[in-house]
């Protein structure tokens, strides 16, 4: 009895120049390049032009208070800055795709009109949530004529002043929370040094309490609930 030998066709991939015979291929060929190099982009995207960076930040910050090392791990603190930022960001990526995706998918509006439209939304949160100083400074040593309005700011310019501002709001935020561990610290602390038990470390100690104290006020019922006001 013999057996029938198949022949599985395997796909190629075949990447290559070659001469366009219209001016449309041309243009075609632009987009795709502007498209990878926009998906190559996006991680820098997500972390620079929207609220992930304050939120990621006071996150990490209170695993740091409590002293609880990799609880919880990276994977569950970057999944919920993700959730966070996905949520406070909606209505602007809502705006995004109403305002400018959907008119360049129906050719109402050139690849350069969807870019600026699209920036509009995007540029109007970074700017309520950028404080005058930083953007004052950026304009300053970059030169050339003053704006005067905020329509007239460059996004090259806004876009650093956003990132140091969310910067500076998130350890503000992480400040606020590290006081009451840094009390429950320095209490255990003291009272293990009153009772001459030096060689017992302190964070054995107060991890349990402080661990208590965040569960007793619904500690992240609260952090999240502050984070999300925070935006303008």
């Amino acid at each position: 009895m013999g057996f029938l030998q198949t022949t599985i066709p395997f796909p190629s991939i075949d990447i290559g120049l070659g001469v366009a015979e219209a001016p449309g291929d041309v243009a075609i060929t632009l987009q795709v390049l502007l498209l990878l190099t926009i998906l190559t982009l996006a991680p820098a995207i997500l972390v620079l032009l929207t609220s992930f960076t304050r939120t990621v930040i006071v996150l990490s910050l209170i695993r740091n208070a409590l002293g609880t090392n990799q609880v919880p791990p990276n994977q569950v603190l970057v999944g919920l800055a993700l959730l966070l930022t996905a949520f406070v960001m909606a209505p602007t990526f809502g705006a995004v795709y109403t305002d400018a995706l959907l008119p360049y998918f129906r050719e109402e509006l050139s690849l350069e009109e969807m870019w600026t439209v699209g920036m509009e939304p995007i540029r109007e949160f970074m700017l309520r949530n950028t404080r005058e100083k930083d953007l004052e400074m950026f304009v300053m040593l970059r030169g050339g004529e003053q704006p005067q309005t905020p329509a007239d700011v460059e996004t090259l310019t806004l876009i650093p002043a956003f990132v140091i501002s969310e910067l500076k709001t998130a350890f503000q935020l992480g400040f606020v929370i590290f006081v009451p561990f840094l009390v429950i610290d320095m209490v255990v602390a003291s009272t293990l040094m009153g009772m001459g038990m030096m060689m017992l470390p302190p964070i054995m100690i107060s991890l349990p309490f402080k661990l208590l104290l965040f569960v007793l006020v619904d500690g992240w019922h609260l952090i999240v609930r502050s984070l999300l006001s925070s935006f303008a």
